[in-house]
């Protein structure tokens, strides 16, 4: 079975990267659209599921759904909206969207709210957790362990998602705002430099420990690297 492809459409470009990051890393295809008439446009070209913000320009989320039912073109579509009104909910659904979220939102929830319709719609394929492998180090995704040799790093749960995020950005430097975002969820309220705390232990794990050398590397009053071996 192919690749579920999805589309996300939300006026606001940190949100609209927060999504998709979570997307492409859990093995789906995603295509970004910043209003509603490119959504409908990559909606038109095939799509299994579209996540629609109802705040979108030129045309709103409720366009689109109405342009959808107008257009008979059947896909699930999670709306996506900073709105608590009841209406809006009442709305949505009468034209005929799968799921209502609100912001702000963890990320990590929208992806299993989507595994979720699609499995029940038939059309999620068997994407299973990557292991990603750079030299020695290896970064299991479904067990969440990091590993130098065969033997585990022992990192906390926000050390390897952090790693997690830079692995998947190897040779992209990552600001420390853009790290907090991606790697512990869009509403995160805390200092960005946290972000050097949790890079000093993973280094002190993996560079120490166990003898991995220059992994992560920092770039001065921005953020951080990761050096693929």
């Amino acid at each position: 079975m192919p690749t579920p492809r999805i589309i996300v459409a939300d006026d606001d470009p940190a949100v609209r990267e927060l999504i998709t990051f979570h997307l492409n890393s859990e093995g789906f295809s995603t295509v970004a659209a910043g209003d509603g008439c490119a959504a409908l446009r990559h909606i038109r070209e095939g799509a299994e599921l579209a996540i629609i913000d109802l705040g979108l320009p030129v045309v709103d989320g409720f366009g689109v759904l109405r342009t959808l039912r107008r257009e008979n073109l059947a896909l699930p579509v999670v709306v996506l909206t900073g709105r608590t009104e009841e209406i809006d909910r009442v709305v949505t659904f009468e034209l005929g969207a799968e799921d209502f979220m609100v912001k702000p939102f963890f990320a990590r929830e929208i992806v299993c709210r989507i595994r979720v319709i699609l499995r029940r719609k038939g059309g999620e394929a068997e994407l299973g957790p990557r292991v990603l492998r750079y030299g020695r180090l290896e970064i299991d995704e479904g067990a969440r362990v990091a590993r130098v040799d065969g033997i585990d790093a022992e990192l906390r749960p926000r050390e390897f998602s952090l790693l997690l995020v830079l692995a998947h950005n190897p040779g992209v430097a990552l600001e420390r705002k853009t790290l907090l975002q991606k790697a512990w969820g869009y509403d995160f309220d805390g200092d960005e430099r946290t972000i050097d705390s949790h890079i000093r232990r993973i280094r002190t794990k993996l560079e120490e420990k166990l003898n991995l050398p220059g992994c992560v590397s920092t770039i001065y009053g921005y953020g951080y690297k990761f050096e693929a071996a």
